[in-house]
């Protein structure tokens, strides 16, 4: 092989060679110019002659093919292999070829190659000769498959400085989030301690299996990894380390407590409203836990059980009802608390406020017996009196003694509440109306809506989502299957007079079934079901509230579900006798 020609379809051969197996092209940090030296140089003098003024192959096309595509590269097995890479068969051109070849592999890469051209290069160009005759000069020319082509309205450089991003923030990703800290996010997810975090196990075990792959590829090779990698998974994965998944996976790298790093998620990604529904903690967790526990000797004060009247100290007794001072004196086990009759609550209007100071000061010590009112909204509010199994194991709390507390009421105690929250809706405001319909194996596709009448008779709905008193912050328009859809109106100010509240079918589709709503106000939820399938258009009258001056009255036009209920083996809405008031054990 003696003709350029010849030599370009080698070039053109071993290009469509190397894209026959990758789909992406780089390129190296090198100069055009030095490339065009290094090309010039590598001819033998004798195959690089003056030809009029200057060398047979200092070529004005030629020298721009090589600085707009010379330094093209792609990556096999991680390592560079260039467009120089092939034998000529020609002791004229292998010379040149290799010299660019050990020039180009030698540099890293710096950038996708992108391009909007197929054709790179001028194939042939013509000369009129003096004596009336024409020559053909051959030049470098090569042409892309469409693979290779972009065709994105973007410029070339806009698109190149997003693929570079991608690269560089995953190298980063895979250089500073450690293997355990991957490993601890996932186990949050698969214990669904982690909010919203079953949208992020997919791309977390992805990364463990990439933090797997990086860590098998020797040093100097890594970079090289990472464009492969990046083009290969798009942007979304490639750039998890700036999502707010990637700020929890980072926090627990640099050693920043699980809680700590959680919470910071959660602040990120979760409503104000958001409550987590467990507590956080891993199997590693547990066991760097248990080791700790064994180090300081507090084995045995592990196991607890609930409280008995015999637990409590005299001095540490505020109030003592005479049957629970039967059993402390006797020493007998406090088995349930002493039933006494169910009670109607009394209106109590006219009964006056008192300070928890005077409480104690002026009621406790003059009183025989005392009652409590427990009301449907204490049930979240409840506490146990936790004591040690074994009394005379070392305290593991920072007060005198080894009694604990735990609370009954973590989560709010309606899952509708719940679902409203997810959605972003104010479950906190005084006045709370909420509706549920589209229920789990009840698929309901209809589009109800909820409707508030303020006391000025604004509407609150879809098509006026503000009013003067309060906002619709969640409007659901397609129920998707297997998920309850849910509407929420939170009075957030409100206004003397009367809350007028309904549902309105806005688009009957297909669905046999009707709806759920709640009234939340003073702490208390009214929980109402209609069952029937609502007709194109109708509206169904739920409750009326009336307000003035902070006070609720509630007028019900769908009967209510707020009656008596069973709580610690307690009827709510009435009366129980109290057998012992004490201490905080941390008082």
């Amino acid at each position: 092989m003696n003709t350029f020609s010849e030599f370009n379809q080698k070039l053109s051969s071993n290009l469509s060679r190397i894209l026959e197996a990758e789909d992406n092209l780089f390129i190296v940090d090198v100069d055009g110019d030095k490339l065009w030296e290094t090309y010039l140089e590598g001819f033998l003098p004798q195959h690089n002659q003056i030809f009029r003024e200057r060398r047979e192959h200092d070529c004005s096309c030629c020298r721009s093919f090589l600085r707009q595509f010379g330094a093209v590269v792609a990556i096999v097995g991680n390592e560079i292999t260039s467009i120089w890479n092939f034998e000529t068969g020609s002791p004229k051109y292998q010379p040149a070829v290799d010299a660019l070849n050990a020039l180009v592999i030698s540099r890293p890469i710096v950038d996708v190659y992108v391009t909007k051209e197929t054709i790179h290069g001028t194939h042939h160009s013509n000369e009129l000769l003096e004596d009336g005759n024409v020559r053909q000069w051959d030049h470098f020319h090569v042409k892309l498959p469409s693979k290779c082509v972009t065709r994105s309205g973007k410029s070339e450089e806009s698109i190149m400085a997003e693929y570079r991003e991608s690269k560089n923030v995953l190298k980063r990703a895979l250089d500073e989030i450690r293997s355990d800290a991957v490993d601890t996010v996932l186990e949050l997810i698969s214990e669904a301690s982690l909010y919203r975090g079953d949208e992020w196990a997919h791309s977390v075990g992805e990364l463990r299996k990439m933090q797997a792959e990086y860590l098998a590829v020797p040093f100097d090779l890594r970079s090289n990894y990472c464009w492969t990698k990046s083009m290969q998974i798009g942007p979304a994965l490639s750039r998890i380390r700036n999502h707010s998944i990637g700020v929890l996976l980072q926090d627990i790298s640099e050693g920043k407590d699980v809680l700590d790093a959680v919470k910071r998620y959660e602040f990120i990604v979760a409503p104000s409203n958001y409550k987590r529904p467990k507590e956080i903690f891993t199997e590693s967790m547990v066991k760097k836990a248990q080791e700790q526990i064994q180090e300081l000797g507090l084995t045995e004060s592990l196991p607890r059980r609930f409280a008995k009247l015999t637990d409590v100290k005299v001095n540490n007794v505020l109030f003592a009802d005479r049957d629970a001072v039967k059993v402390m004196e006797l020493g007998g086990v406090f088995a349930q608390l002493i039933s006494e009759a169910s009670q109607k609550p009394k209106n109590f209007d006219r009964a006056p406020v008192i300070s928890i100071t005077e409480f104690l000061s002026n009621v406790l010590p003059t009183a025989s017996n005392i009652a409590v009112l427990l009301e449907n909204k204490h049930a979240s509010r409840l506490v146990s009196l936790i004591a040690p199994v074994n009394a005379d194991a070392p305290s593991m709390f920072k007060w005198d003694n080894g009694f604990s507390w735990a609370y009954a009421g973590n989560l709010t105690d309606s899952a509708m509440k719940n679902r409203v929250a997810s959605k972003g809706g104010k479950i906190d405001a005084p006045l709370r109306f909420s509706i549920q319909w589209n229920d789990e194996n009840i698929h309901n596709q209809s589009d109800y809506d909820a409707h508030c009448q303020e006391p000025n008779r604004n509407l609150i709905y879809y098509g006026a989502m503000h009013g003067v008193t309060g906002s619709l912050d969640v409007d659901i328009i397609h129920p998707i299957r297997n998920e309850a859809a849910v509407e929420n109106i939170a009075i957030t100010q409100p206004a003397n007079g009367t809350y007028f509240f309904l549902v309105h079918d806005y688009a009957a589709r297909n669905g046999n079934s009707g709806f759920r709503a709640e009234i939340e106000f003073d702490g208390q939820i009214h929980e109402y079901s209609y069952p029937q399938r609502l007709q194109q258009g109708e509206k169904v009258r739920v409750a009326d509230v009336k307000y003035k001056d902070g006070e609720f009255v509630l007028h019900n036009h769908l009967e209510s579900s707020t009656s008596t209920r069973q709580v610690w083996g307690l009827s709510t809405q009435q009366f129980h006798r109290v057998s012992l008031i004490t201490y905080s054990p941390n008082y």
